[in-house]
């Protein structure tokens, strides 16, 4: 399966020491040599990168690891593909515009009968069950709401139980975001920490990095990190349950069942 990576933050924060864990996975630590994709929310646009090759062994992944962009929300995946050829059009995120706003999403999993999703005037460009789900959420989602909602947490809970429907397809592990919250969604395996002061040293577990986020963050920085596995050896991540979900507004955790 593929693997997915997210960031929340309070500040514009790079992304550079969890990408250069997860890139790893991608051929070398792991299998999921089918290409991989990185977007960057800066204000309302975002900025993306994509490739159809290993991201192990990918000069556009490199370039990103030594490029600290920064950003309050950040979605990354590196693919194993199962639907659709080894491809651009293929590969993750994939980003649409819903109600002025660039909403952007990532899958881990596969689904059954998918084709049978009416996905209204969002078409897939390419051939993957991932898009084409992303497709029929933003238009259940248009059809519930015509116009920009007010309430925010009213409209991601309802994705949650959208996303509930995915499941029952099959394995469905989602990241979603557009630009200010970023929603966690768990079918069977994702997994993130928040980091907040006092800010320690972490290690990666897929290469012999390690970073003193004292030097590099404020006493008032909050950033989460999402992963379909932990990317650090040393600290405590918390799994979340198959069926629920975590939602993130700048680095907080906002809700979750029984929240």
């Amino acid at each position: 399966m593929c693997e997915l990576l997210g960031m929340s933050a309070n500040v514009p924060t790079d992304i550079c020491f969890s990408f250069t864990g997860l890139i790893q996975r991608g051929g070398n630590t792991g299998p999921h040599a089918d290409g991989w994709g990185i977007t960057f929310y800066e204000g309302k646009g975002c900025r993306a990168f994509k490739d159809p090759n290993p991201s192990s062994e990918s000069k556009i992944a490199q370039m990103v690891v030594n490029y600290p962009i920064k950003s309050c929300s950040v979605i990354s995946h590196i693919r194993q593909a199962n639907r659709g050829g080894v491809s651009l059009e293929n590969t993750h995120p994939f980003t649409r515009e819903l109600w002025g706003s660039n909403w952007t999403f990532a899958h881990n999993g596969q689904l059954e009968n998918f084709e049978a999703l009416d996905t209204g005037n969002y078409t897939p460009v390419g051939e993957t069950d991932s898009e084409h789900a992303f497709c029929w959420l933003l238009s259940q989602l248009k059809t519930r709401y015509p116009s920009p909602p007010e309430d925010m947490s009213e409209v991601f809970h309802g994705i949650a139980s959208l996303a509930g429907q995915l499941k029952e397809l099959g394995v469905y592990n989602m990241l979603l975001t557009d630009g200010a919250y970023v929603m966690a969604y768990c079918s069977n395996n994702l997994y993130w920490i928040t980091r907040r002061a006092p800010f320690g040293e972490a290690q990666l577990l897929d290469e012999d990095v390690v970073i003193d986020f004292k030097q590099e963050t404020t006493p008032n920085d909050v950033v989460t990190v999402i992963a379909t596995q932990p990317l650090t050896c040393n600290e405590t991540w918390q799994k979340i349950e198959s069926g629920s979900y975590c939602l993130f507004h700048y680095g907080e955790l906002v809700s979750s069942p029984g929240r």
